[in-house]
């Protein structure tokens, strides 16, 4: 797959991560936010959660769950993000990080891709 490809299906599977929060009752308030620290895919809200959600889309699961790609640099770049963010923009929800897998066995052709969201993957610090 090129890096094109890997590019375009990595947007698909953040939007089709988006739709699905939104169903969930979230309201995206973020979606490619890059600061000189790192990228957080989606930042979304509900009532009480702002949560940094870092999507992960495959074909499948076979070679490992998508969520194990999120490796401890990737968390420690999320995490000085996230805090940037907080410091930059008020709130008073409680911040979360949320890892969804988004797996798409036909790519960007998948009319119903298997999601799997994962709450609380991590903690900052």
């Amino acid at each position: 797959m090129s890096s094109t490809d890997k590019k375009l299906l990595g947007r698909w599977g953040e939007a089709a991560a988006a739709e699905f929060l939104r169903k969930k009752g979230f309201r995206i308030i973020g979606s490619g936010y890059r600061t000189r620290l790192g990228e957080i895919d989606l930042i979304a809200e509900d009532r009480r959660t702002l949560a940094f959600v870092e999507v992960k889309t495959r074909a499948d699961d076979s070679f490992a769950p998508a969520a194990e790609a999120v490796n401890a640099a990737k968390r420690r770049r999320l995490i000085a993000t996230a805090e940037y963010y907080l410091a930059t923009h008020e709130t008073s929800k409680q911040p979360r990080f949320d890892v969804i897998e988004v797996y798409a066995p036909e790519g960007i052709r998948t009319r119903e891709p298997k999601i799997n969201h994962i709450e609380n993957a991590f903690t900052g610090r």
